[in-house]
């Protein structure tokens, strides 16, 4: 399914406990939550350097699909500061698809196809290396943008903490931090309105659902690998992460996950509460830099 939703995108456009229960964490690392390390892309998009290191990911004695929880190794890597704006995706994409129109405001609307197109995009804009191939493969070890691994994702929304949110345990406070069925008024808003998490990163917990990387597999985390897990080799459906305007506080958790058509044929999202952010290796320079 997405091999071929790419390829036709390419040609035709060139918990509910407070906390989750802990597994042992004698082998991670115990120093506190770094201080973020902002960086400016030559495309004048902000991104945030996630430094490497280990976090439980997942969470026991919820919703079969968020367990069991198990500690994640992970390289370091780039990811956006704010979800993919409709004024970035203007820059390469005339057509605004997006329901709620605004420059400020997150794109939606947008399929995994789509998303992994602008990718391309922002990355030979840059002189790197594009990710995906005509096919919908990923290559991990190019310089270019990609989507998140879902364990990149929930990794750079945890920001070092094992609780339910970024901010804590008490959903009362997620009307600080995130757009969602409490507070949005059945719509997007601008991003980075709320407050970010520890780590500098804005509406993780809310505004749209965000497509990661991987294929979507309910019982993937019983047997996925301990370091730079990047999913199921196949699959019908892709990973959505984070809550979105129409989402219960239930939704907006960390471990949150669902799986979702890459091309909406089926969607049980609403179409205008799904869109993206990117990542991409660290510590690449393009050729202009």
């Amino acid at each position: 399914m997405r091999r071929s939703l790419l390829r036709y995108t390419l040609v035709t456009l060139v918990a509910l406990g407070a906390a989750c229960q802990k597994v042992d964490r004698s082998a991670s690392d115990a120093s506190p939550t770094p201080s973020p390390t902002i960086v400016v892309t030559d495309g004048g998009i902000e991104m945030v350097l996630i430094p490497a290191g280990r976090f439980v990911m997942g969470c026991d004695g919820v919703a079969p699909e968020q367990g069991p929880a198990h500690e994640v190794e992970l390289d370091a890597f780039l990811i956006d500061r704010y979800e993919v704006t409709q004024a970035a995706c203007a820059e390469w994409d005339p057509i605004n698809g997006s329901h709620f129109k605004g420059p400020d405001l997150p794109t939606e609307m947008v399929s995994w196809g789509k998303a992994a197109l602008y990718c391309n995009m922002r990355s030979e804009a840059e002189g790197l290396q594009p990710c995906y191939n005509e096919e919908g493969h990923c290559d991990f070890e190019a310089t270019g943008y990609r989507l998140p691994t879902e364990a990149e994702w929930e990794y750079a929304c945890r920001a070092g903490t094992d609780t339910r949110y970024s901010f804590g345990a008490d959903p009362r406070e997620l009307e600080q931090h995130a757009w969602y069925a409490g507070n949005a008024n059945k719509k997007t808003h601008a991003v980075g309105r709320k407050k970010p998490n520890a780590w500098g990163l804005y509406d993780m917990h809310g505004n749209v659902a965000e497509w990661c990387n991987d294929f979507y597999d309910p019982g993937y985390y019983q047997d996925s690998p301990a370091k730079n897990p990047r999913g199921p080799a196949d699959g019908d459906k892709n990973v959505l992460r984070g809550g979105h305007w129409d989402a219960s506080a239930e939704s907006c958790e960390s471990t949150f996950r669902a799986g979702e058509d890459p091309g909406f044929s089926d969607a049980c999202f609403a179409r205008d509460a799904i869109g993206f952010r990117c990542v991409r290796k660290a510590h690449v320079r393009s050729p202009m830099e």
